[in-house]
């Protein structure tokens, strides 16, 4: 009785709830519903105005944002139907570069952020050159996706250590990060946007969210995104409608190394002051990133924040009475972020929206 007397009140309660989904449709009930969420949390902090949860939400940015750069990027690899699990080296190889030429450039005079900017573009066109090796292994010589990508990845530190011992002596490379921003003018004070998004932040976190908006316009808006997803989808069908499969493809593959070069730099300057031929594993979780977003730019963004603040979990602790007074090891804490992976991932990958020829060299002859 008590069970059915709940299951009426919650009925009657949802009901409203039901009509305006009918009403709305699903898509647009979902963004409002968002739109909300997002209004709601605004006045949470604002109310709350807890200095603990802005460090937080600023330290949780310095890992999504690379995060989610390189998740973007595999985005438009997998799009167009060529699996990237090579992140990993190509994001290695981007920062490798990009931090050798601001060790090369610091101490010359020149202005700061110009060593930043410059650093981060030189990186992602390494990222998109080396990724080269992997287009013309997956498209041109129709090799096995994963043993090519895990090819790069395997290769990229051996690189990367060889130069930096070939050109400095050593494989570590130590620079300063004169690069963050204390305040961004009046735009500080903004009442929690403020406090988070200009206040002592990277120019790389606005560079990551421009990176999202134009991700989500070139692959939704424009004829090479529908090129692009045609080809991941059903390359048989884009051929006989005219479009050069193997051109798409290449042009997907470069643009994800040339974004895991950005991502590279991006997260190393953000994390560190000292290269070492690692970027620490972020490649493989932007790709557990890429899947739990079923390879949509908004899905990516908020699996990234969620990813990017377990990985800073074990930095703050210290920061969060209830988990400080756990008096739990670090080591417990830097675990969460891989553990969450393989749970997310299995609760995502049941309705999986991968492209369908993801994976699959493209064969003219097949129909």
């Amino acid at each position: 009785m008590i069970m059915n007397k709940l299951s009426q009140i919650w009925q009657k309660m949802i009901s409203p709830v039901k009509s305006i989904h009918q009403k709305l449709g699903k898509k647009r009930f979902k963004n409002i519903l968002t739109i909300i969420v997002f209004i709601g949390l605004y006045i949470i902090v604002w109310v709350w105005n807890n200095s603990t949860v802005y460090f937080l939400a600023r330290i949780t940015l310095y890992s999504s944002i690379p995060l989610l750069i390189v998740a973007l990027g595999g985005l438009f690899s997998e799009r167009s139907g060529v699996v990237n699990i090579g992140l990993e080296g190509m994001m290695l190889m981007g920062a490798f570069v990009g931090i050798f030429v601001m060790y090369r450039l610091q101490g010359d005079g020149i202005n700061g952020q110009h060593i930043y900017f410059l650093s981060i573009f030189i990186g992602g066109i390494v990222g998109g050159v080396y990724s080269l090796l992997h287009a013309y292994a997956a498209i041109n010589m129709k090799a096995n996706q994963i043993i090519s990508g895990t090819a790069i990845n395997i290769f990229a530190p051996a690189l990367a250590i060889f130069l930096a011992r070939f050109f400095t002596g050593t494989q570590q490379l130590n620079f300063s990060d004169p690069f963050r921003i204390s305040r961004v003018g009046f735009l500080a004070d903004i009442p929690v946007i403020g406090d988070i998004l200009f206040t002592n932040v990277y120019l790389s976190t606005y560079l990551g969210i421009a990176i999202l908006i134009i991700a989500g316009l070139v692959l939704y808006k424009t004829k090479f995104g529908l090129r692009l997803r045609a080809c991941g989808e059903h390359p048989q069908a884009a051929d006989a409608a005219g479009v050069n499969v193997y051109k798409i493809r290449y042009a997907g593959v470069v643009i994800s190394g040339f974004l895991a070069g950005i991502g590279g730099v991006v997260l190393i300057i953000a994390t560190t002051t000292t290269f070492n031929a690692s970027v620490s594993g972020y490649g493989f979780l932007a790709l557990a990133v890429l899947i739990s977003g079923q390879w949509k730019p908004l899905r990516v963004l908020y699996v990234a924040l969620l990813f990017g603040f377990l990985l800073k979990m074990s930095d703050a602790v210290s920061a969060i009475p209830f988990l400080d007074n756990l008096n739990l090891p670090s080591l417990i804490y830097s675990t969460i972020p891989f553990i969450a992976t393989l749970i997310v991932l299995a609760f995502t990958s049941k309705n999986s929206q991968a492209p369908r020829a993801a994976g699959e060299p493209y064969d003219a002859g097949k129909r």
